[in-house]
């Protein structure tokens, strides 16, 4: 009786071919929540962060500046300028998470009048967040902003939870350009890996801090007028 020759290499071959494209499948979907995940524990941050905000305005009628460095996440001094007013969110002082799904710190941007204070209904806020339409142009999404938050997503810039700088990668991500030096014009809008969309690829995760809902706010706690 002839002994059992086992697989031969084509067989073997193909074995391996489908065991490869069977873990491939399923890496995939694998890969794509773990994804979905960062982008919803970000989302429910930049919500917190916000919240936080006008928590802040009303127990000290003014909104807190940004956080003093990387590793000191208390705000810092009164800001004179747009640039002084951007940087990174101040986690300690408002006890909010430093660092988007991502390792990334989140950068916040406040008009320097209502972070000096005290903020009433004659206080002009500056910020302005700019979408894309479908023609591709730049368009206004919201304007007179008191302050903006931005998570830099996934790819290209931002700052690790040491300050490190991360690399831009990319010559094609206009947008996400405009947003990494932006201390009064943001851009907002959905996120694409097509890198011929006009302004580019585009994965930043940004939320503003409406000036009606604050003075809203500050009104119900008795802080306004």
């Amino acid at each position: 009786m002839k002994p059992n020759a086992g697989f031969t290499l084509i067989e073997m071959a193909i074995v391996l071919l489908i065991v490869t494209l069977l873990l491939g499948g399923l890496l995939a979907p694998l890969a794509m929540q773990a994804e979905q995940r960062k982008v919803a524990e970000t989302q429910r941050a930049l919500d917190e962060i916000k919240e936080a905000l006008i928590g802040f305005s009303i127990a000290n009628g003014r909104l807190p500046r940004p956080a003093v460095s990387n590793a000191e996440g208390g705000e810092g001094p009164a800001c004179a300028n747009e640039k002084a007013c951007s940087g990174f969110i101040p986690w300690a002082t408002l006890a909010v998470p430093k660092l988007d799904g991502w390792g990334k710190i989140f950068i916040y941007s406040v008009t320097p009048a209502f972070a000096n204070g005290p903020i009433t209904f004659a206080t002009t806020a500056t910020k302005t967040v700019k979408t894309r339409d479908a023609a591709g142009q730049l368009v206004t999404l919201a304007v007179s902003a008191p302050a903006v938050i931005i998570s830099q997503g996934k790819s290209n810039w931002g700052a690790g939870d040491s300050g490190n700088a991360l690399a831009d990668t990319s010559s094609t991500n206009i947008d996400e350009d405009t947003n990494n030096t932006a201390t009064v014009i943001f851009v907002s809008r959905t996120q694409t890996d097509n890198t011929t969309a006009t302004g580019g690829e585009f994965d930043d995760m940004a939320t503003w801090l409406s000036a009606n809902i604050l003075f809203n706010r500050l009104v119900a706690a008795g802080k306004l007028p």
